[in-house]
């Protein structure tokens, strides 16, 4: 039996089930395409697969509908893989444990998957329907875009007809997305230098974080654990001489770090003053982030005299510089539109390794001369540190059509169904609307999705009542497009 089989819309659901139990984390998409072909295959659909892993299906439209004009269904098959510490997955093997508390589907101590699997569920219904009355539909399935929107940069788009686009990528019911922030990855290293030392083993770790997206969930100023592991080596800095044996934090760039772990040595003798910096630092970060992160752990082991090679003096000095100066969060607020986060950045993964500190950075802005201008503040720390850099997976800001022809359509079928108006807005967090953008001449996009809370995290949650509203959003959507 399976676990969703009970849930509405029945269909949806199956194929949200089956994706779950695809391993599909970005750059492990292989499988999860190849499940897509085979099911345009099984229906004889006409289907497109890049050398990427991305996936087009096309469904040419019922009778009566040939005329319109086509629409074209946009999602992403790739997920952000995050779990709850001490949970035992391999993401690139094992799918997801699905289950149903009230309203929602979780995941077992893992995130969900349902950015962006709520749209691919979506499309599979649809192409799966044999009594939806709909327009040429022209489902775009893209990979990687959790790590740079990569599919979307390089997919080939040539053979599709439609110019009216829902992108179904966004997580609030009522809320219609019309624009985004442009990005990108700052892959950083900084050199480092290492000696032998003798003394006491010491491991910190800062858990209990809530994390979360860092684009839709950055105005909420949740601690990030690298950013804040820096204040504490600060702090010990000032008053122990110690080394560094490793360092890490973080899982993605685009997932507000919930943890971070540092390995130390430090003298002989010095225990009780460790405790000491460590407990005052750790008092003063749970109530600095009592409101924003109530379950925020600084948590400090010993773990006995031992030798160990651990980064010298002015190695640590760099890397406690870079992390109490590199900006974080958010950096500016949107002049045009209150409330909206214009500027943000967000260290969301760093690893120490033999002879470099390693840190991909997301950068977001919807103003294009303040991304540039936060890229260069960044890039100058880095390279005043003797540190090397590499900027990936850039994309431009979706820009807002004044024009938009299906805003009114949306506006329209909302509606009626609901009783009330949509909400148009826009979001901080990236979207692939601006890339397709620049690839299908004249686009007229929306996104939209039903609620799902704290995506990248292991509390994300679908609403299963929001997942049918938008469904027979959807569905009456394309019906009324003849």
């Amino acid at each position: 039996m399976r676990v969703l089989e009970n849930l509405n819309p029945q269909k949806v659901f199956y194929y949200f089930e089956e994706i779950a139990n695809i391993p599909h984390g970005s750059r492990n998409t292989k499988q999860i395409s190849d499940y897509l072909v085979a099911f345009a295959k099984d229906r004889n659909l006409e289907y497109y697969q890049d050398e990427l892993n991305d996936v087009v299906i096309i469904k040419e439209a019922t009778p009566g509908y040939e005329n319109a004009e086509p629409i074209i269904i946009q999602g992403h098959m790739d997920m952000v893989c995050e779990k709850e510490n001490g949970f035992n997955i391999d993401f690139e093997k094992d799918g997801l444990e699905l289950y149903v508390d009230g309203d929602f589907v979780k995941a077992k101590c893992t995130t969900l998957g349902g950015d962006d699997g709520i749209a691919v569920a979506y499309a599979l219904a649809l192409l799966d329907s044999d009594d939806i009355k709909h327009p040429r539909l022209e489902v775009v399935i893209t990979v990687d875009e959790e790590i740079g929107m990569f599919g979307a940069i390089g997919i080939d788009l040539s053979m599709l007809k439609g110019h009216i686009m829902l992108n179904i990528d966004s997580d609030v019911e009522g809320e219609f997305l019309t624009s985004c922030a442009g990005g990108m990855s700052i892959n950083t290293s900084i050199p480092v230098s290492r000696v032998i030392q003798n003394g006491v083993e010491a491991t910190i770790t800062i858990s209990g974080l809530e994390g979360g997206h860092s684009g839709a969930e950055i105005h909420k100023e949740h601690g990030n654990a690298n950013i804040l592991m820096g204040r504490v080596l600060e702090n010990i800095f000032n008053e122990i001489p110690f080394g560094i044996i490793d360092f890490k934090g973080g899982l993605k760039d685009n997932a507000i770090p919930r943890e971070s772990t540092v390995s130390i040595i430090i003298p002989e003798g010095t225990n009780g003053d460790l405790v000491d910096i460590v407990g005052a630092t750790a008092h003063e970060i749970s109530s600095e982030l009592s409101k924003s992160d109530p379950n925020t752990r600084i948590d400090l082991f010993f773990k006995g005299t031992s030798e160990k090679s651990v980064l010298d003096y002015a190695s640590i000095n760099k890397i406690i510089f870079y992390l109490r100066t590199v900006p974080n969060g958010v950096v500016n607020m949107s002049q045009v539109i209150p409330g909206l986060v214009e500027t943000s950045l967000n260290l969301g993964i760093l690893e120490l390794k033999e002879d470099s500190l390693s840190m991909l950075t997301s950068l977001r802005s919807s103003v294009a001369s303040r991304k540039e201008d936060l890229k260069k503040r960044v890039l100058n720390i880095v390279e005043m540190l003797g540190g090397e850099y590499e900027i990936e997976g850039e994309y431009p800001a979706w820009e807002y059509n004044d024009n938009s022809t299906v805003r009114p359509k949306i506006a329209k079928v909302y509606k009626e169904l609901f009783g009330k108006e949509p909400v148009f807005n826009a979001i901080h967090a990236g979207l692939e609307c601006g890339i397709l953008s620049d690839k299908i001449p004249n686009l007229d996009c929306v996104s939209f999705g039903p609620t799902n809370y704290d995506i990248h995290t292991p509390k994300e949650r679908l609403s299963i009542s929001s997942t049918e509203r938008y469904w027979n959003f959807l569905v009456k959507f394309l019906e009324e497009a003849k």
